[in-house]
């Protein structure tokens, strides 16, 4: 069984008496390699409780690379070289928007300021992208993003796929909405690039009367 004692208050979700069973058994027979580790697959909510969250980042599943994925989306293990494409893609907008990017590609420090680093998916069979789209995280996803909706709060919806999920949900018109194309190398140059969604997020925190998010360095401010 998936260890669920560093869940804290998203333990209370139904997913994790009703549907998480059904998602446990599925992954018991897929005879693959999956991936992250069974210990890192709830990482994103473990780092980061539903009264934190200020800023929720959607992906699609997690890195199917080995050593890559640890459980945040777009985020990966520091030693990982070169980075992830879609999230050298980020960096690189971070960069015009900001003028700095992380050194690493670990973004657990993202997490610890109220980024929720969501994927839509928490596991991935190893060397297969998309490959437990169907396997029942959604249910999940949908109640993790119910619970977050009434209270106003950014959403980056990078991609088709982020903005469908989570348009099915959202409900709250004073919620930041920033849906733009996905930084994938398919598509970044369609609307990612150039669209500052790191600025844009830290205004209009700022305006809400709250701390601006450090993107750029896990040591200072």
């Amino acid at each position: 069984m998936l260890d669920q004692s560093r869940l804290g208050d998203w333990a209370r979700l139904p997913f994790f008496a009703n549907d998480l069973p059904a998602v446990e058994h599925a992954l018991a027979q897929d005879g693959r390699a999956i991936l992250p580790a069974p210990d890192r697959i709830f990482a994103a909510l473990e780092l980061t409780q539903p009264e934190q969250t200020r800023v929720v980042i959607l992906g699609q599943d997690p890195y199917p690379t080995p050593g890559h994925a640890h459980g945040l989306a777009f985020s990966a293990e520091p030693d990982v070289t070169p980075l992830p494409r879609s999230l050298s893609n980020i960096y690189k907008e971070m960069h015009a928007d900001l003028g700095a990017a992380p050194a690493t590609a670990d973004l657990r420090f993202w997490a610890a300021q109220g980024v929720l680093l969501l994927n839509t998916a928490l596991t991935v069979p190893e060397g297969e992208a998309g490959g437990h789209a169907k396997l029942g995280w959604l249910t999940l996803v949908a109640q993790v993003l119910e619970r977050l909706d009434p209270r106003p709060r950014a959403f980056l919806l990078w991609g088709r796929h982020a903005q469908q999920v989570a348009g099915r949900i959202l409900k709250n018109p004073d919620h930041l909405r920033l849906e733009t194309a996905h930084p994938s190398p398919l598509s970044a140059a369609r609307g990612f690039f150039g669209s500052r969604p790191f600025s844009r997020v830290n205004t209009w925190l700022t305006a809400q009367g709250g701390s601006p998010i450090n993107w750029t360095r896990p040591e200072g401010p």
